[in-house]
């Protein structure tokens, strides 16, 4: 259809960035090693694929949290396709070393065995709710972050005890909603700087329409506008 009605490009969401990849001609190698397209590009009679994610990730913790991936530890919640981007684009932008939890523990490990070869200077590590250096891990990090679907609805991740976390730490929550995510406010009202993931949505967009169009829309624009439809 892309193809036929002469369209430049598509944005995929859930559920389908790991079902179209099947049906592109070429896949970017950092969309390949996370497993998931979300942007489409039609180049003459090509369909190319691309993950924006986790650009839009990076991008947002500079601007929302002021944090700088170099060198940093990180701690990431879950382990699918958002912890996936996340991870490759904070690999690529410097960290030092990523603690990955989750309450599969197996998918966590595959998540690791997936994506370390490209990574062969940088550490991961992989934690159950349960295992013991979860906390110490979490106590250290500089960066934590929740990559799972845990807040949507209002609740609360109890298996993320802010109390362990340094001052010095930033939070972040791909989750988004008017009016900030229960890890947000918990965060904030311990001192610490945090986000959600609006900025990261903004961000991936900003990306993606650079690659359709080669042009780079306005410094802010798209965080504006999805703050201003956020507000009514």
């Amino acid at each position: 259809g892309m193809r036929s009605l002469n369209i430049s490009g598509v944005n995929i969401t859930l559920p389908h960035k790991q079902q179209i990849l099947p049906l592109l001609d070429r896949v970017d190698a950092d969309a390949e090693l996370i497993g998931a397209v979300n942007t489409v590009v039609r180049r003459d009679t090509e369909l190319i694929g691309y993950n924006t994610d986790g650009l839009g990730f990076i991008r947002s913790l500079q601007e929302d949290v002021g944090f700088l991936p170099n060198n940093k530890s990180v701690l990431l919640l879950g382990a699918g396709g958002a912890c996936r981007a996340a991870a490759v684009a904070l690999l690529r932008s410097g960290v030092n070393d990523i603690s990955i939890v989750n309450r599969n523990r197996e998918r966590a490990e595959q998540l690791v065995n997936r994506i370390s070869p490209a990574f062969p200077d940088q550490r991961l590590k992989v934690y159950g709710l349960g295992d013991a250096g979860y906390v110490a891990d979490l106590q250290r990090a500089d960066l934590i972050v929740n990559t799972t679907s845990i807040g949507l609805k209002g609740e609360d991740i109890p298996f993320c005890p802010l109390s362990k976390i340094k001052t010095s730490a930033s939070v972040y929550d791909m989750v988004y909603s008017r009016v900030k995510t229960p890890f947000v406010h918990a965060a904030r009202s311990r001192g610490l700087v945090a986000a959600d993931g609006l900025g990261m949505l903004a961000g991936q967009g900003e990306e993606a329409f650079f690659l359709w169009f080669n042009i780079r829309p306005e410094k802010g624009l798209m965080k504006d506008c999805l703050q201003r439809i956020c507000t009514l």
